[in-house]
């Protein structure tokens, strides 16, 4: 099962481009932007899971 990935940040509401691996996200798919991430020293406020770097979305033909 894939990861849902959001297409905006969580906290600030920034979206975030599928090809943009800046993103940060969670095992229970909190998703939140390079900026609101880096002062959660890679916790998630959410539900405490670790928060690592989002794949990027590759555009299918």
């Amino acid at each position: 099962m894939a990861l849902q990935m959001k297409e905006q940040c969580e906290r600030c509401g920034t979206a975030l481009p599928a090809d943009s691996g800046a993103a940060r996200i969670c095992s229970h798919e909190c998703t939140f932007c390079a900026g609101c991430s880096g002062g959660m020293n890679g916790i998630c406020p959410n539900c405490g899971g670790e928060l690592v770097p989002r794949p990027r979305r590759v555009k299918r033909e």
